[in-house]
């Protein structure tokens, strides 16, 4: 069997709070191989978003190590970290996160135009995934003016607009309804399919689990079969 695409191996990771410690991970293992569209699910509060974020470089664990294709995350420096998880992560967060003064398709460009693209390429390529995730017609609309679900349509374009390997997404459909959730969660597998993603979805949502190709829960800081 090929090595997996990503590796992590005896994550920790604790917070310091008001009155004490708090150890979130304890000795976390995970392997997702290429292709795998992974749920993690269990209650709030239990470390499914530090999870993720540690994995996409956005934060470093107290101890263990993330190999993601290769790549030792946790050993690079902090501005290689950044342009690892600009080229090679896209992340959806349960709350869009969206620039409001920008407009949809800026929006989805961003990363490309952080990466040093030009500005036709990136519009292009933005322009084109809009247009995959039905939103074409709102591409010059600010997230204000656009719905919940359409938001999280456009989170998704921005994910994929620098054609990543992995995808992280932290409660995507969290805040929407269950008609809209059910849009987002046919999404996701599209897209999955469509763009050879390896995914890992943090979700409370049993839909979107079921959707996956292997669901595990976080329990006491560590991960096993749900």
């Amino acid at each position: 069997m090929h090595a997996p695409l990503v590796r992590v191996e005896g994550l920790t990771k604790t917070y310091l709070v008001a009155g004490g410690d708090v150890q979130v991970l304890r000795g976390l293992d995970l392997d997702v191989h290429t292709g795998e569209m992974v749920a993690i699910v269990g209650s709030s509060g239990v470390g499914k978003s530090t999870m993720l974020h540690l994995i996409g470089g956005l934060d470093k664990p107290d101890t263990g190590s993330i190999d993601i294709a290769g790549t030792r995350v946790t050993d690079a420096s902090d501005a290689a970290r950044v342009a690892f998880r600009n080229r090679h992560v896209g992340f959806v967060f349960q709350f869009h996160h969206l620039l409001p003064e920008f407009t949809a398709r800026e929006n989805v460009e961003m990363p490309m135009r952080i990466a040093g693209a030009g500005p036709r390429e990136a519009s292009q390529r933005a322009s084109a995934l809009l247009t995959r995730v039905g939103l074409l017609d709102r591409e010059l609309h600010r997230p204000g003016m656009l719905s919940g679900g359409e938001q999280q349509r456009v989170a998704v374009a921005r994910a994929l607009v620098m054609r990543p390997t992995l995808l992280l997404a932290d409660e995507p459909t969290g805040d929407l309804d269950e008609s809209t959730a059910d849009t987002l969660h046919a999404l996701l597998r599209e897209m999955h399919l469509e763009h050879g993603l390896t995914s890992v979805i943090a979700t409370h949502n049993p839909k979107l689990a079921g959707a996956c190709d292997r669901v595990l829960r976080l329990e006491g800081g560590r991960l096993r079969p749900a």
